[in-house]
């Protein structure tokens, strides 16, 4: 990589939007972020899936990205989200991240059109000429219901040589294998599953933009860190947090990561946004299952 075109490695949270009375809770967003930058997380990614994008306007969409890069004061860098399946809205979104000062672009593969590859390519183009910052491709088949392929992404990154990234969030090591044996390191491979961060570093990735470091940015830290340096103790650590990496998906992400953060009092609110909404009875009790086989402590005795 070169200096105009660094690389994001580590753990990126992928930041959940913290909601109040049908609002954008901004003080407990800059809150949360503080926490993570403490922490010792290496990057924040807010208004991505986890961030609740499709259902923020426009206008919340921009201002949760100048909260996060005004609170994240460069010590950290910021890669907001930009997608949308209209490339006019993911341009326009992507120039005003540059414009707020983040220090890269996450953009998903269009939803619900399902573009051919030349429509793929002619997509993201259009997003890169928005900004000269990284560009994060985003390929997460089971939402969008189609693949960044490999050869698009070998387009775009000789195209455009900032689109030098990817989340991975297909489950597939052989995709990662692929996109790994075709461009090697002039592109850096983010898992997109906590689950399977491990697994994919093994293939050459270099970090996870991951859902579990909202609630145990520390742990998912030393877990990776571990894993980059070939440690065997990034084994044990995965062991350990697994229960978590599969409790955090039991429902549509993120209403178990909020609901996780508000029992252990890092959010005022569990709060989502319709078509989301409460957890259930059962999962939920899973996902307390999970969080006290942490250690985790609740200061709350039930989600309201």
């Amino acid at each position: 990589m070169s200096p105009s075109h660094p690389a994001f490695t580590g753990v990126f949270t992928a930041l959940v939007t913290p909601f109040a009375s049908g609002k954008v809770d901004f003080n407990a967003l800059r809150d949360l972020v503080e926490w993570q930058i403490e922490s010792g997380i290496q990057g924040l990614v807010p208004v991505g899936t986890t961030g609740e994008s499709p259902t923020l306007s426009h206008q919340e969409h921009q201002e949760v990205i100048q909260a996060v890069v005004e609170t994240a004061r460069k010590r950290v860098p910021v890669i907001a989200g930009t997608g949308s399946n209209a490339t006019s809205e993911a341009v326009e979104l992507t120039a005003a991240a540059h414009a707020a000062g983040a220090d890269g672009v996450l953009v998903v593969a269009p939803y619900y059109n399902k573009p051919s590859p030349e429509g793929l390519f002619r997509h993201f183009s259009a997003v890169a000429s928005a900004t000269d910052r990284p560009v994060v491709l985003y390929s997460i088949p089971s939402r969008c219901g189609i693949e960044i392929g490999v050869g698009v992404v070998e387009r775009l990154l000789s195209r455009h040589p900032h689109v030098n990234h990817i989340k991975e969030a297909g489950g597939s090591c052989d995709r990662v294998d692929a996109l790994r044996s075709t461009m090697g390191d002039d592109l850096v491979i983010l898992s997109g599953d906590d689950g399977l961060t491990l697994p994919f570093i093994s293939l050459g990735a270099r970090g996870v933009i991951s859902v579990a470091s909202n609630l145990l940015p520390a742990e998912v830290v030393a877990m990776v860190g571990q894993a980059l340096a070939g440690e065997a103790a990034a084994s044990a650590a995965h062991q350990r947090l697994s229960p978590l990496f599969k409790a955090l998906f039991i429902e549509p992400n993120p209403v178990p990561v909020k609901t996780a953060l508000h029992l252990v009092g890092r959010l005022p609110s569990a709060a989502v946004r319709l078509p989301l909404c409460e957890m259930e009875s059962t999962t939920l009790n899973r996902l307390k299952s999970a969080l006290t086989g942490l250690g985790l402590k609740f200061t709350i005795d039930h989600v309201g």
